[in-house]
């Protein structure tokens, strides 16, 4: 298999990283993700790829990479900052990425529905007080709420909507955030999954989830 490399994020500075996620583990285990799934992503032709949450814009700069820019690629992040920050590594990278200041896909609804071939998200993971969720600051990157899971639970509905019939959407997600429960939850919206790559690094127990639909179904 092709070793691929990672962006230059080079142009990023300690400045933006006061306002924007710095990637770090689980950034790095998204991209492994998709290194390793690389085969299975050539043989879907995705022709619409999408993140959620994209703050450097690193992984959607990655994928774009890894398939030759041959497909549109979009990036949404609720942090205008980190929106600007993910424009500017798009460029860095000679990719092009529609970057997109945006709640989840609000603003892209429902324009959208149905025609993503390729869904990713990083999700503000970490078990967290609620209030935290919504904070202005750089908390609210990672900060996840009950369970880790306040961010990711509103969007888990809106997948089916969201997938094109050969959609498959890689989440990220944290042994805390309860992974068995959210795979039922989707089970039970139609969608199999399996696990891709899973990694402890340091305290975090990391996993990245494939899911897809139940052709059964």
């Amino acid at each position: 298999m092709a070793s691929f490399q990672t962006p230059d994020y080079s142009h990023l500075t300690q400045q933006d990283y006061e306002n924007v996620y710095e990637p770090a583990e689980d950034t790095f285990l998204l991209m492994d993700a998709l290194e390793q799934d690389i085969d299975n992503i050539h043989q879907l032709k995705p022709s619409v790829c999408v993140e959620i949450g994209c703050g450097s814009g690193l992984v959607i700069t990655f994928l774009a990479k890894i398939l030759n820019n041959s497909a549109m690629y979009i990036a949404t992040d609720r942090n205008a900052i980190a929106a600007e920050c993910a424009k500017r590594t798009a460029s860095q990278n000679q990719v092009v990425v529609e970057v997109v200041t945006s709640d989840l896909l609000q603003a892209l609804q429902p324009q959208l529905n149905g025609g993503i071939d390729l869904l990713l998200f990083n999700p503000p993971y970490v078990v967290t007080p609620s209030e935290e969720v919504d904070s202005s600051s750089i908390a609210s990157s990672w900060a996840g709420g009950i369970d880790g899971r306040q961010v990711i639970d509103r969007l888990l509905p809106q997948i089916p909507q969201l997938l094109s019939h050969k959609g498959i959407f890689y989440l990220l997600v944290l042994r805390e955030n309860k992974p068995d429960e959210i795979r039922k939850a989707m089970a039970n919206m139609g969608f199999q999954s399996e696990k891709v790559l899973q990694r402890k690094t340091g305290p975090e127990h990391l996993s990245i989830i494939k899911f897809y639909r139940d052709p059964d179904r």
